[in-house]
């Protein structure tokens, strides 16, 4: 069989079967806590999850099916071997005793003790002459004994060969009709999956769409906000001078109402006008806030380039000069509250609930619409979340209380960290972004890297992009790029053409849209370029990971990985 179409066969566990949904610790339910809703994604998510442990049973089977192919195909060479071997070894047996046959009969009837004694020889000579005619017959004896043996072990080996041979060639006849049901069942699973991962690249190309509107509505929503303040003549006053509305604000500015009476600390409004007045740190984190949308997530980043969700919050506020944390359970920890009901612009809104707990953070932009950098949309979005999703909301500007403890995951939920399910280690091949199985990434939840129809995942093809052109100005010409972005079905191909060096099906960084495999004279050890990329990928977040370095096994100088900023 050729390899090529063995690998096929590893896809086909998709539809093979019906696989019942999985009962592990962690798939306990959970409230959505990601901006970005879809019943079709969900759909394909708890599908692609439910086959990944399937996958890999068949995959196994079928890398089992190979080796015992391969075993019996070597079994029938290596009988094949034996049985030249027997067939050479009874020839030379039998030429053996045919030669040493002729040889000491043809000598002895010339040598005799009757012609030795006619031929003038003394009595010594005709005893030694009756010696020689005893020892030549004993050792002709022999010789002819243990050839005859000889050639009854070759013959015995022979036939055994013989038996192995067909056995072996039973089992490779029976291994290749197995492969080849696999591989039809293969070709089916592998068009119906290619339908599921298109229908809902279709509706997340949709809602992404619908939250880049949304994204553009509520930024322009908020510089008309700060229009009409300005238009007022009004310059937002700092954080400190807002806290204490009883104490006073500064003049031509009222307190602003708070849901359960009395007034809100933190902001002010104009008299009898409903703009409020926000503290100028505030505004200054909202503004950078709302300049980062539709730049890519990325886990624990802080920005420019990509995003988490507590990495924008604190990133935004730091410039701002208010210094909080960078994690959603530590901004929850210290953030002081204030009634939902009550949120105004800036204020940090944190998503959950349920056994899941909390799962998301983001920025509120009014009393109902939030901006968060969300794990799931893959990108700096917008959104509203109804009211049993949020958790709580909290003021930067007010200062931090003493901490507490953030809403955790129980009854064996697992955690979701902005948005999007964490699963454990040992299901990281199953989703490790964006709630996407390896290799089974929606095209909407890529980028591309303007080269044919290379992409990555968003804040990875960004990096790219920036890297190819410092490349390009040190050498002329951009980046050559052969690989990045690899689906399910193309690891497996290459798995089963190349296992050798490449990943196992499901596990590769392409499958993630991490990885490229570039060309150029990077793509040799010693090189200009490939010096030049040591010596500059880590800027731009790339790396060359030390199982494809010189000497360790598997030497790739054009296999590059994303590590984030």
């Amino acid at each position: 069989m050729r390899r090529s179409s063995l690998a096929v066969a590893v896809a086909a566990a998709l539809l093979l079967v019906p696989v019942p949904a999985l009962a592990a610790p962690g798939d306990a339910p959970v409230v959505p806590a990601s901006l970005l809703d879809s019943p079709e994604l969900d759909e394909l998510q708890r599908r692609a999850a439910e086959v990944q442990a399937d996958l890999q049973e068949h995959q196994a089977r079928v890398v089992e099916a190979r080796a015992a192919l391969d075993a019996a195909r070597q079994a029938a060479a290596r009988a094949e071997a034996d049985i030249a071997a027997a067939d050479a070894e009874l020839v030379r047996t039998r030429a053996e005793v045919a030669r040493h046959a002729s040889a000491v009969y043809r000598d002895a009837g010339q040598v005799t003790a009757l012609t030795v004694l006619l031929g003038g020889g003394g009595p010594g000579d005709v005893v030694a002459a009756a010696g020689l005619l005893d020892a030549a017959e004993r050792h002709a004896a022999e010789v002819v004994a243990a050839a005859e043996r000889q050639r009854q072990e070759a013959a015995d080996r022979r036939a055994e060969a013989e038996t192995v041979r067909a056995t072996a060639r039973a089992r490779a006849t029976e291994l290749t009709t197995q492969i080849e049901e696999l591989e039809a069942a293969a070709a089916a699973a592998t068009r119906d999956l290619d339908g599921a991962v298109a229908a809902v690249d279709r509706e997340l190309g949709r809602q992404r769409e619908e939250q880049r509107q949304a994204g553009r509505q509520a930024a322009a929503a908020w510089h008309a906000h700060l229009d009409q303040l300005a238009a007022a003549g009004v310059d937002p006053p700092p954080a400190a001078v807002l806290r204490d509305p009883a104490a006073g604000l500064p003049g031509g500015l009222a307190p602003v109402p708070a849901a359960e009476g009395g007034a809100q600390a933190g902001a002010a409004q104009l008299p009898g006008s409903s703009p409020v007045v926000l503290p100028a740190e505030t505004v200054a984190a909202v503004s950078a806030a709302v300049d980062a949308l539709d730049r890519p997530y990325s886990s624990g980043a802080t920005g420019p380039g990509a995003w988490s969700c507590g990495g924008l919050v604190q990133s935004v506020y730091a410039t701002a000069g208010v210094d909080l944390p960078g994690g959603q359970a530590d901004l929850y920890a210290v953030t002081t509250p204030v009634d939902p009901a009550d949120v105004l612009p800036g204020d940090l809104v944190f998503l959950g609930g349920g056994r899941s707990g909390l799962g998301n953070v983001g920025i509120a932009l009014d009393e109902r619409t939030v901006l968060a950098a969300d794990a799931r949309a893959g990108a700096v979005v917008v959104g509203r979340p109804p009211a049993d999703r949020v958790l709580g909301a909290g003021r930067p500007s007010l200062g931090q209380r003493t901490a507490v403890a953030a809403p955790g995951p129980s009854g064996g939920a697992l955690p979701v960290e902005c948005g999007d399910v964490r699963h454990p280690p040992s299901t990281a091949g199953g989703r490790a972004w964006g709630g996407f199985p390896n290799g089974l990434v929606p095209p909407s939840a890529l980028c591309p890297l303007g080269v044919g129809a290379h992409a990555m995942r968003c804040d990875a093809a960004a990096a790219y992009q920036a890297m190819s052109s410092a490349y390009a100005g040190a050498f002329g010409t951009p980046l050559c790029l052969t690989d990045s972005y690899r689906t399910y079905a193309e690891q497996v191909r290459l798995y089963g053409e190349k296992p050798e060096l490449a990943a196992v099906p499901g596990t590769s960084d392409h499958g993630w849209g991490l990885a490229v495999d570039l060309c150029g004279g990077v793509e040799r050890f010693g090189t200009p370029q490939y010096a030049w990329m040591v010596a500059n990928a880590g800027r731009f977040g790339f790396l060359h990971p030390g199982w494809a370095d010189p000497g360790n096994g598997r030497e790739e100088p054009w296999h590059w990985e994303y590590a984030g900023a």
